[in-house]
């Protein structure tokens, strides 16, 4: 994922509940905010839960159904092969990048039979062996959600990968939280400043707050990925809406993004950048006379004083200035040369 500019993902998850129509619609706002993938999820709910699998409670919540096992939600989110390849295509009339997370061993392999070089293991999949060691022999870059885990799982996970032969230079970690929305006071930043210097990977950060702050200030501090969940409207019905982004919203925060990276893209040295330059002059100030004085006066403390514009000499030169004798008249407010 090496890239100068920051790579944004707008997850759209399973947010078209279903519906192809959704879906595009989707694919137009992410297009419409300027992110640089949409990310769809790619799963066979059979192949993904057991019967037994109950719902989160977030995702109760959202659903507004406790009777529905999460088998029975995520049925109704699949999207088909035949949908897949729809979205594919109009991914591909709108210019964005189509991007999808694989949940059980079939679809990472369709996913990598239709062309995908890179892959996002979702933070659930994090301490699943098979699924991992399939990854790693079926995709060159892989980008690592990490959310529930400890730098342990981490490691493993990256272990199964290097010694399957990924490059650790194509491994992003996303440092993440697994709630939905997440606390402020759970979001731990700082981690992913961590576990940037203890893998020595790029970073980037998975979002689940509610608002675009916390994505923001990833960038700040060094985020290479972002990735976002959005919705149509966070009204609707469904697991997921409710932590999701509206399309003004996403695009709100893509700005934010961008702006930022501008922001903390110099050289690092304090020096004048070449748009203030021109505010010297009118910001800074110079020795000026303070009242009239004659040629052969004496300057001094008495009639000399300091006042914009700064086009003469610099205040900073007080001390020399000071006990010289004028070599010609100067009027009140008049810039003191030497």
């Amino acid at each position: 994922m090496k890239n100068n500019r920051v790579i944004i993902i707008a997850e759209a998850g399973v947010n078209h509940n279903g519906s192809l129509e959704n879906a595009f619609r989707l694919v137009d706002a992410a297009v419409d905010a300027g992110v640089d993938y949409v990310k769809f999820q790619t799963f066979k709910a059979d192949k993904l839960v057991a019967k037994s699998a109950k719902k989160a409670d977030y995702q109760i919540q959202n659903t507004k159904d406790e009777k529905d096992s999460q088998l029975d939600m995520l049925k109704k989110l699949e999207l088909s092969y035949d949908d897949h390849e729809q979205l594919i295509r109009y991914c591909n009339q709108k210019n964005i990048n189509f991007f999808s997370t694989a949940f059980d061993l079939d679809s990472l392999q369709y996913l990598k039979d239709i062309g995908l070089g890179l892959v996002k293991v979702p933070s659930g999949e994090i301490t699943n062996l098979p699924y991992l060691r399939m990854v790693a022999k079926l995709f060159d870059k892989v980008i690592l959600s990490t959310g529930m885990s400890t730098l342990e799982d981490i490691r493993l996970a990256i272990d199964v990968f290097t010694k399957e032969g990924v490059n650790k230079e194509d491994i992003t970690i996303l440092h993440c939280n697994t709630e939905y929305p997440t606390p402020m006071q759970d979001v731990n930043m700082k981690a992913m400043l961590h576990i940037g210097s203890t893998f020595d990977t790029e970073i980037g950060y998975s979002d689940h707050t509610l608002g675009i702050e916390v994505p923001i200030a990833a960038v700040a501090l060094g985020a290479r990925v972002i990735e976002k969940h959005f919705t149509l409207d966070k009204h609707m019905e469904g697991p997921d809406h409710a932590a999701s982004l509206e399309p003004s919203e996403l695009k709100a925060m893509v700005l934010a993004i961008r702006n930022i990276e501008q922001a903390i893209s110099g050289s690092g040295l304090k020096e004048p950048s070449e748009s203030e330059k021109k505010n010297i002059a009118i910001a800074r100030k110079s020795i000026v006379a303070k009242v009239a004085i004659k040629k052969g006066e004496v300057f001094s403390e008495e009639n000399l004083t300091v006042k914009r514009p700064g086009s003469g000499i610099s205040p900073m030169c007080w001390d020399e200035v000071v006990g010289k004798i004028a070599e010609q008249n100067f009027e009140e407010d008049d810039l003191i040369c030497l």
